[in-house]
């Protein structure tokens, strides 16, 4: 397993559509490996970021890989199957934007996700403020989405370095 590049804003394959995972194999086992090995080296380097999509290391897969100090998720073949119609602004990065400059943009407040772990069980989840923001993104990449798609004007733009100043 390995530490992989993230592909970057720009990158024609951030925009394909990933497939279902069919076969909970030794494949899975690699992507998943990998997501970890990849977001750990990230969360050390960049001093930010909670989760990963298997699209941004490579995979065209439907694999989200998520992990703070107290809690770690494995999302095989995730769907938002409810959505709150409130909506909530937040400030939004990117591995695949080098976390340089954050979004502002628009999120559902709550959504309930149904998902597969990774030996296949089935799991239905909520989740609400910062953690529904941050799985609509993590699935958003599944379609070939980026949080840049969801930028109401251009002025809801802000570099990393402002936002730290803002938001410390």
């Amino acid at each position: 397993m390995a530490i992989k590049d993230v592909l970057m804003i720009g990158n024609p394959e951030l925009r394909k559509k990933s497939t279902r995972i069919q076969d909970f194999n030794n494949q899975l086992e690699i992507i998943i490996q990998d997501l970890k090995d990849t977001l750990t080296f990230l969360q050390k380097t960049k001093k930010i970021g909670r989760a990963l999509a298997a699209p941004q290391i490579g995979y065209k897969k439907r694999v989200i890989y998520y992990k703070l100090t107290n809690r770690e998720i494995i999302m095989v073949n995730p769907e938002i199957i409810e959505k709150s119609k409130e909506m909530f602004e937040v400030w939004d990065s990117c591995f695949s934007f080098d976390v340089a400059f954050f979004v502002k943009i628009k999120r559902h407040k709550k959504i309930k996700v149904r998902y597969q772990d990774e030996k296949g069980n089935e799991k239905i989840e909520e989740f609400s403020d910062d953690l529904s923001e941050l799985f609509q993104h993590e699935i958003d990449h599944l379609y070939g989405i980026l949080a840049t798609d969801h930028l109401e004007n251009n002025k809801n733009i802000i570099m990393r370095s402002e936002w730290e100043k803002s938001n410390t």
